[in-house]
């Protein structure tokens, strides 16, 4: 399959082969960096790693699967280039894409990353907006697919706030590829109608089913159990009131054995704040998967730079 050139701003842009496809060379990269092989794919290629938010997975993921493939990458905080501030990000685009053969960006608005795959002419990596984490959803799933072996028809819940970028890329990847997919959250929470619709297109193509609901009962049946921080960075003023709204919305022991399955997993995309979205005997708990999930960030990563920048 050739993605030569794509950029990677959201899965609604892929399609369920091509997102398996993604996958799937992520666990061939990752069996070979286990038996000590990497490659050269990217050498003499210059990367732009941008990072308005900061974060621990998404840049050691970019730099090390870089490193792997042989490429060099430089990384630009939000104080060292004047994205978007005394130079329009048109602008920036325009410069980069002329020195670098291919721009990460992780920060909050996606009209910018947008911009950047618009006027770069380079390929353009979303490491994570206010709206969406594609990179996350890929790591996500080569999980599910180690831990399970199949995703098409696996029962997935996420709890917490529903209006997030986890839980709108989620449902998209789940739409896309098979997945029951319900999002339990309270009503001041829940998705966007626009991206809960788009996602049940895609579902009803695939033959899963997009649920949203309020009732922490639905989480019976479910095979992963999800959540995530219950304020984004950017809304930390929102945190009392967040607290507030989403405790009755914490994965616990009780939520878990509510799955009614011994084989029900929990999953977070990190970092956790525990004793909020989390209780801290669920997230040590053998069932546990968030670190194989935090590894598989830097192979699915290094599975998007490798098909749409790789030689």
């Amino acid at each position: 399959m050739n993605l030569k050139g794509r950029s990677f701003l959201t899965l609604k842009d892929f399609t369920p082969e091509e997102i398996q496809y993604l996958i799937d060379l992520a666990a061939d990269l990752k069996a070979k960096k286990k038996k000590g092989i990497t490659g050269q794919s990217l050498k003499g290629k210059n990367i732009a790693l941008i990072f308005e938010k900061p974060s621990t997975r998404t840049r050691c993921a970019f730099s090390v699967a870089c490193n792997d493939e042989g490429g060099f990458h430089e990384y630009l905080g939000r104080s060292e280039i004047q994205l978007g501030s005394k130079e329009s990000v048109k602008d920036t685009a325009r410069v980069l894409g002329r020195m670098f053969d291919a721009i990460e960006f992780r920060g909050f608005s996606h009209k910018h990353v947008e911009m950047l795959a618009q006027y770069s002419g380079v390929p353009v990596w979303n490491g994570l907006t206010d709206e969406y984490h594609p990179t996350q959803i890929l790591a996500d799933f080569l999980t599910l697919q180690e831990h399970f072996g199949y995703l098409k028809g696996l029962n997935f819940v996420y709890m917490g706030d529903g209006r997030n970028n986890m839980a709108n890329s989620l449902m998209i990847g789940c739409g896309k590829m098979g997945v029951n997919c319900t999002i339990i959250a309270p009503k001041e929470l829940w998705p966007n109608e626009e991206i809960v619709g788009q996602s049940r297109e895609y579902s009803a193509a695939a033959g899963s089913v997009i649920t949203i609901t309020d009732d922490i009962s639905a989480v019976k049946g479910a095979d992963c159990v999800y959540t995530d921080v219950w304020c984004s960075m950017g809304e930390e003023e929102k945190a009392a009131e967040r607290v507030s709204l989403l405790r009755p919305y914490q994965v616990n022991a009780q939520v878990m054995e509510t799955t009614g399955k011994d084989s029900s997993v929990f999953m977070h995309c990190l970092p956790a704040v525990k004793g909020n979205e989390v209780t801290e005997d669920v997230f040590e708990a053998d069932y546990s998967i968030v670190f194989d999930e935090a590894e598989n960030r830097m192979h699915t990563i290094k599975a998007v730079m490798v098909a749409t920048l790789g030689e």
